[in-house]
């Protein structure tokens, strides 16, 4: 009964949701207060029902039940119970499921907490949500059913996909998920908004909090997924610009820029009709990642599905959602009044060069991913976009948006005098020359790597700046400095701890793209090898049982300076089941950089036996600082949350007063 309570509340899942679209809609066209009210109460169901669903998905892993197709494809009764769980959303169906429940949860939230907005507006957000989730929700009832019996059942199942069975799975799927379906919040608010035909201060106030959300928790989750792509695919590296990775990358550009947009909407009443689009296109993004990861498009380790079929739904799905939300835009937009004015030398100014520079950037990647699937679609010829590319187009947006972004807090709103904000940032500017002076001495080059790290000092520093400029830092009595940070808005405190949380990232990128060392040759047990300053020795190579797969593991000793510092034990893993292997690389980490071991095949193995006399081939890295680029995603997504404990979040926007503007649309 497990697997058919769970179809039966997706299917009662769809009708509520297909309530939810249609009857706030038209009860906020009709003033109807009984329909508009329909809203709230059809959210909580959806996610109810959904949360329903998803437990019993669950427990069919859990239990191990192989009378569902779902379980027997991704699960084994040998899996420890971590990855039992794990695997319900390591799969297409299972993590259409996840998605469908956190886009309940999300308008679960916004029906809870949503009492102080507009009833009108409340009911066409929630209207839109129900939509989006009806889609999703007739996608997987109707292509994608988790829930499927086989009959007769398998003694056991196939089991999960071994790359995927690492507690890093545990985490990164649902804050990334958490990330993009976090975005359509924002889309929901701006389609609404494009109905009613308003855009003001409070919409913003109402807009900011969602989108932060959403972008504290892609950062983890695309800093998760980094670094599970850096320990578990033992090729050393931390970002391959795949085009999966890409598309995780597209909402998070855009919904950065619409974090910024919004303050000047909310502050200046200013860039509403950019801000409306940005809050479309984040959550279009978002789509196009889901579209590439569930469409076969492409070949990638973070893919789920290949069939075309599904894809085809998807894709209807982003056309459907894209067309009509740009469409409306289209329509609705210029009439939106452009609201206060401001010089190009200013705080508003500054964050439309950050937009600006943001947009472009995220229209570079876009091109870089899809365009080579464009050609093939036409049956163009084989074209292979990679880092070359972005780093000749990605980088040189990105370095003055980060420039920019130091000397825009210290702006004053309006109009501002740029001279004295640069002038107020002479610390930052000695941080920078000092740290790419200490580097010059030690490393001597390249001049780009200094360039970067020069670079993250300025970010470190200038957050620093800013809060010491708001608190009047030695300029007060110490005291009297402690008594002002304590009264400071928590946006404010939340936006230097992520600002210079990036310069950590940037540092990270730097250093380990510039100085990363690399040592890859056959070695036998005795023998030993140097890297960046380390002696490394291959003890032994041996053999043991795991719960689920049989390992070949190698014992390194690192050296420094005569001194043992660590021992490396990296494996390969054969399971059994999959009749696939895995690489398990060994990771030493001072803070300051990786020693990083992986171990490959035997040398020269003699045909069905194990024979290790011509040693074992092993590959060595060594990345300086690489541990500051997930320390500084980290970081940054805590500055989002400490700016979302921010009083304003807290108590909501201020309640909209007044006959309705005269920008507004009429039906």
């Amino acid at each position: 009964m497990i697997a058919e309570i769970g179809h039966y509340a997706l299917v009662l899942a769809l009708v509520i949701a297909v309530a939810q679209s249609v009857l706030p809609l038209y009860g906020a066209a009709r003033n109807s207060a009984p329909l508009m009210a329909v809203g709230p109460s059809a959210a909580l169901g959806q996610f109810a029902f959904v949360a329903l669903a998803f437990a019993m998905l669950t427990q069919a892993f859990v239990v191990s039940d192989f009378t569902v197709i779902n379980v027997v494809q991704n699960s084994h009764s040998a899996k420890p119970l971590l990855y039992k769980i794990t695997g319900v959303w390591s799969n297409h169906e299972g993590s259409m499921v996840l998605w469908v429940l956190i886009l309940a949860l999300f308008g679960a939230l916004v029906a809870a907490r949503g009492g102080n907005l507009p009833p009108s507006l409340r009911a066409r957000v929630l209207s839109i949500q129900g939509m989006i989730g009806a889609a999703f929700l007739a996608f997987i009832l109707f292509t994608s059913n988790p829930f499927l019996r086989v009959f007769p059942p398998p003694l056991d199942g196939k089991g999960m996909n071994p790359v995927l069975q690492d507690p890093g799975l545990a985490f990164h799927p649902p804050f990334l998920y958490l990330g993009y379906v976090g975005f359509s919040v924002a889309f929901a608010f701006a389609v609404a908004a494009l109905i009613e035909g308003r855009v003001d201060a409070a919409w913003a106030r109402w807009v900011r909090p969602w989108t932060l959300a959403a972008w504290c928790a892609l950062t983890v989750g695309i800093a998760l997924g980094s670094w599970w792509a850096y320990y578990e695919l033992g090729w050393g590296g931390f970002w391959f610009w795949d085009p999966v990775e890409n598309a995780s990358l597209l909402p998070w550009l855009a919904g950065t820029a619409l974090l910024h947009s919004a303050i000047v909407v909310e502050k200046r009443d200013a860039l509403k009709s950019w801000t409306v689009l940005l809050a479309i296109l984040a959550f279009v993004m978002s789509l196009i990642g889901t579209f590439l990861v569930r469409s076969g498009v492409l070949t990638s380790v973070h893919s789920f599905a290949s069939d075309p079929a599904r894809g085809l739904f998807i894709l209807g799905i982003l056309i459907l959602t894209a067309g009509g939300a740009l469409t409306l835009y289209a329509l609705r937009a210029p009439t939106l009044k452009a609201g206060g004015l401001f010089a190009p030398i200013s705080r508003e100014g500054a964050l439309v060069l950050n937009n600006l520079l943001l947009a472009t950037a995220c229209a570079t990647v876009f091109l870089g991913t899809l365009y080579p699937l464009f050609l093939d679609a036409l049956n163009g010829p084989k074209v292979s976009v990679g880092a070359p590319y972005f780093n000749a187009t990605f980088l040189p947006l990105m370095t003055p948006a980060l420039l920019v972004m130091v000397v825009a807090p210290l702006m004053a709103w309006k109009r501002a005098d740029l001279a004295g904000a640069l002038g107020r940032l002479k610390f930052a500017f000695l941080a920078a020359i000092v740290i790419a002076g200490i580097v010059f001495a030690i490393k001597g080059g390249p001049a780009l790597a200094l360039a970067g790290l020069a670079i993250a000092a300025w970010l470190v520093a200038g957050a620093f700046v800013d809060i010491a400029e708001r608190i009047r830092m030695f300029r007060l009595p110490f005291g009297d400095s402690l008594r002002r940070l304590g009264g400071l808005p928590r946006s404010a405190i939340g936006a230097a701890v992520a600002h210079g949380a990036l310069g950590l990232v940037v540092a990270g990128i730097t250093a380990s793209s510039a100085w990363h060392a690399e040592h890859i040759g056959v070695m036998k047990p005795g023998e030993s090898v140097d890297i960046a300053g380390y002696s490394i020795r291959l003890e032994q190579v041996g053999e043991y049982d795991g719960p689920n797969y049989r390992a070949r593991r190698a014992i390194l000793s690192a050296t420094y300076g005569g001194k043992l510092v660590a021992t490396l034990t990296p494996e390969k893993r054969f399971f059994t089941v999959q009749q696939t292997t895995t690489t398990e690389a060994a990771i030493h980490t001072t803070g300051f950089a990786d020693l990083y071991a992986v171990l490959g095949d035997p040398a020269a193995p003699q045909a069905g036996s194990e024979n290790t006399d011509g040693g074992w081939v092993i590959r060595l890295y060594h990345n300086p600082l690489v541990p500051w680029i997930w320390v500084g995603a980290v970081l940054m997504a805590l500055g989002g949350l400490i700016s979302l404990t921010d009083r304003r979040h807290r108590v909501g926007a201020p309640t909209r007063s007044g006959v309705r503007a005269t920008q507004a649309v009429k039906a």
